[in-house]
């Protein structure tokens, strides 16, 4: 094969294109063979056992609280979303009492101005995490209202505070976006960070501005491609709420059909790739965790011209 040379585009923050060889080449037999013991990595090869799956670990932890007779306090983000009706269908066949959830979620979209997405949009992660999870759930197993909390603007100051005062998240749920975000902690705010590793996993929430593979992401699976739709920025909780968790589930499942994943590489960059402040995901790499992916996203990185 004829070589040819060329750079990484100036936009991306992480620039190390030596590093990102060596992760592109990382085979799918090789993935779940990570040097942490305590950061497990496994595939799910069919997308209905994923979703089960995940949904199984959601419903599993309440049902284990209420065993216990305690509080469980849960990250949730939005996206991927089948896994919530799953949930919300165990819960309600088998009775399973939620008055025990207390429920953080992630981030909410916000306008220029930094003002929070109203609950009534239809993008606002608020309206679809009631509509599709919480309301779904019988009255007589729902969370109280106050348990349910949202990174909102009155709210954002003190959103860090509110999970530290509870002895922080029991677990925080969560996907890898197209530039290596957690939550909506972007990639280009390493740049604030250096490699002062040390400050950046005690950030805690703030509004940012949404990268520009992000915006795009976002289009692609919630706005119809639409990316003058989505918002410039967003509300969200940051690496101290996610390192600072008991317990941290991330699951990855950016297979569109077809061979083709938008996350095939950024999974292997975040699990692989040197620990660092350009690539959000990879302080998972440090901690205890779960790192799930769908078989459509462990597949090899390649070109395909088809």
């Amino acid at each position: 094969m004829e070589e040819f040379n060329y750079s990484l585009a100036k936009f991306l923050p992480f620039q190390d294109e030596e590093e990102c060889t060596r992760v592109r080449k990382i085979k799918k037999e090789e993935i779940c063979k990570h040097p942490n013991p305590d950061f497990k990595i496994r595939i799910i090869e069919k997308p209905e056992d994923f979703y089960l799956e995940f949904a199984l670990d959601i419903v599993g932890r309440i049902r284990k609280a209420n065993e216990l007779n305690k509080k469980i306090v849960v990250i949730f983000p939005v996206g991927p979303m089948p896994q919530y009706p799953v949930a919300v269908s165990l819960i309600n066949k088998f009775k399973i009492s939620c008055k025990n959830l207390i429920s953080f979620n992630m981030d909410e979209y916000a306008n220029e101005k930094g003002e929070s997405a109203p609950v009534n949009w239809p993008g606002s992660f608020q309206k679809t995490m009631r509509e599709e999870f919480f309301l779904k759930i019988d009255a007589d197993l729902r969370p109280p209202e106050n348990q349910i909390h949202f990174p909102t603007t009155d709210v954002l100051s003190s959103y860090g505070k509110m999970i530290e005062d509870l002895g922080g998240a029991d677990v925080c749920y969560g996907g890898i976006g197209w530039c290596g975000h957690i939550a909506f902690w972007e990639a280009h705010l390493g740049e604030e960070f250096g490699d002062d590793l040390d400050s950046y996993k005690k950030a805690g929430p703030r509004c940012v501005e949404l990268h520009p593979m992000t915006i795009m992401q976002n289009a692609l699976h919630s706005f119809s491609g639409d990316w003058s739709w989505v918002p410039p920025k967003a509300n969200t909780i940051g690496p101290a709420q996610i390192i600072g968790a008991k317990d941290r589930s991330f699951w990855l499942d950016g297979y569109l059909g077809g061979g083709i994943s938008w996350q095939r590489f950024i999974a292997r960059l975040v699990a692989y790739g040197r620990v660092n402040t350009l690539v959000p995901g990879s302080i998972l790499q440090t901690v205890p965790g779960t790192y799930t992916i769908l078989s459509g996203v462990a597949e090899n990185v390649e070109i395909i011209m088809k």
